[in-house]
């Protein structure tokens, strides 16, 4: 169902959005889209859950309700919910609708703060891979102290292995990212490893530095090498490349530390 205002024909961008997928509960789901409809006028949202609690969350905000569509999904994907259980059984979900807006061509972007799991599995069965894609990672901002306030760090949690041409390809998918979405003409790269000297590391990451250097001139690109952990915040690189081991611990880490020090401050 389609809410008034909203046509086909809208030249805006549209972002799929399940409301049911965080912590929080689908009132600050609303409440974050209401900020970035002030925000970002040349979007829209097509917003899936509970239709009838959607609703009326959204009427409380003035001003959403023309820039929502709203899909009904009555279904939960839950946290402990097992990725394959969500392929069988999931259809009715507000992740699985969430989705097939972007499947179906009606949505540009789907955005879930649910089960990372089955929210992985279910986008690469449902939207498929980039053509040259062997495995999707997962990718974080993280606060910088580059101009553009971020860096990207790839794989923080999808696979916790990653063979060389894995990080190869976490290479090529953060420079995209960084040139779409933090507007950088050739984003810096940097591998992550236990220190800066070429000669350490085992020897994926080894290999991994050398393909990465030769893939970086023709997809625009500076590799400056390997990374440890300091510069991730640094303006050293815009891009830190990593295995999903390596990359959600650190994450895990940084989230800790800055809540400690948040605590500490009060």
């Amino acid at each position: 169902m389609s809410d008034p205002g909203i046509s086909e024909n809208d030249p805006r961008t549209v972002i799929s959005v399940d409301a049911m997928g965080g912590d929080a509960g689908p009132s600050a789901v609303v409440g974050g889209l209401a900020k970035s409809a002030a925000k970002n006028p040349d979007i829209r949202f097509i917003l899936h859950g509970p239709e009838a609690e959607l609703r009326r969350l959204i009427a409380r905000r003035r001003g959403l309700a023309e820039r929502v569509t709203v899909r009904n999904a009555e279904g939960i994907v839950k946290m402990d919910d097992k990725p394959s259980q969500v392929m069988r059984h999931g259809k009715n979900t507000s992740m699985w609708s969430t989705v097939e807006a972007v499947r179906n061509g009606e949505a540009t972007v789907a955005v879930s703060c649910g089960n990372t799991g089955a929210l992985m599995m279910l986008s690469t069965v449902r939207l498929r891979k980039a053509p040259g894609v062997n495995r999707p990672a997962i990718a974080c901002l993280w606060p910088s102290r580059n101009p553009q306030g971020f860096n990207v760090m790839l794989d923080v949690g999808a696979d916790i292995k990653a063979e060389a041409n894995d990080l190869l390809q976490y290479a090529l998918m953060g420079a995209s990212y960084a040139r779409n979405g933090l507007k950088l003409a050739k984003p810096r790269i940097g591998l992550l490893n236990v220190g800066v000297e070429e000669h350490k590391g085992r020897a994926q990451l080894k290999e991994a530095h050398d393909m990465i250097a030769a893939a970086a001139d023709t997809n625009m690109f500076e590799f400056v090498g390997f990374v440890e952990g300091g510069d991730i915040p640094s303006d050293r690189v815009d891009v830190i490349v990593t295995d999903g081991f390596t990359g959600n611990i650190a994450l895990k880490t940084g989230e800790g530390t800055a809540k400690l020090i948040g605590d500490l401050l009060r």
